[in-house]
């Protein structure tokens, strides 16, 4: 085992360890070392990258998601490539002016695919990444946690990883995520409805936010850069939180991810910082 792929197995576990909806036992359908084959394939194809995010939560969008996105695109901005979010309204009208964003059609499946491939075709993305989109299930319809359909508040990304000439990436937290198609025979053990999209390389955590700072580590890592240290979780939150965000849980204003305190994001960066070095 490399020093690298020690460190991976090591974060990997840190992501799950509260285990708030049966991501944990779920590593074991995974090959470990997926956080490091992660960082591998961003620092190896550099260039444009697609980041989708933003999952509807009543009228508006969670924190959950968001954040990690924002993150992922300010560190790969300092490493000169060129990143976009994807994602629909209200999101995408709420960051346009601060970020290069692609907005999604909400509630048009039925253009989707055409809409992708246009962009794709343009943009010739490097590599595309999800973190906390609404993916697929098997009925076609989009679901939250509480198995509710929310098919006419989404905006498909789906097909950004399904029809991508790029290696793809996916991060989720509750298994209705894009990229939990992986492990959709492990998922049929959760009360929720599961996402059937698949990606290249899928990363488990409690709060798909944290997921993206195991990315930047290992990243870091290879690059022989710190990209953890100018994480800002809180900046991010009140960012959005200003643009009219809700917790996904509570569904309320606040500067929380998932029902945890901002300082949680924090405390967890601190962690993988003593892991790293």
């Amino acid at each position: 085992m490399t020093n690298l792929q020690a460190l991976s197995e090591k974060i990997e576990a840190l992501l799950v360890q509260r285990n708030l909806r049966g991501m944990q036992p779920l590593r074991q359908h995974l090959k470990p070392g997926y956080l490091l084959r992660s960082a591998q394939l961003i620092a190896n194809n550099s260039g444009t990258m697609i980041i989708g995010t933003g999952f509807p939560v009543t009228h508006t969008f969670e924190t959950d998601g968001p954040v990690g996105a924002i993150a992922l695109y300010q560190a790969l901005e300092r490493l000169e490539y060129q990143p976009y979010i994807a994602c629909g309204k209200p999101l995408f009208g709420a960051i346009r002016e601060d970020f290069r964003a692609i907005e999604l059609s909400v509630n048009a499946l039925e253009q989707a695919r055409s809409e992708t491939r246009q962009v794709l075709a343009r943009l010739k993305p490097s590599l595309v990444l999800s973190i906390e989109r609404p993916g697929l299930a098997e009925n076609g319809r989009y679901h939250n946690m509480r198995g509710e359909d929310i098919s006419e508040r989404c905006a498909c990304f789906d097909y950004f990883l399904i029809d991508a000439p790029c290696p793809t990436i996916g991060i989720g937290d509750g298994g209705n995520e894009i990229g939990m198609g992986n492990v959709f025979s492990a998922l049929q053990k959760l009360d929720i409805v599961p996402a059937r999209t698949e990606c290249d390389e899928l990363i488990l955590a409690d709060v798909s936010n944290w997921a993206a700072y195991g990315i930047l580590a290992l990243l870091g890592q290879i690059k022989q850069v710190d990209l953890l240290s100018t994480i800002k979780p809180l900046d991010i939150l009140q960012y959005l939180s200003d643009k009219g965000s809700v917790d996904g849980v509570t569904r309320e204003n606040t500067l929380t991810e998932d029902s945890l305190c901002f300082s949680a994001g924090e405390a967890l960066i601190r962690q993988i910082q003593d892991i790293i070095n």
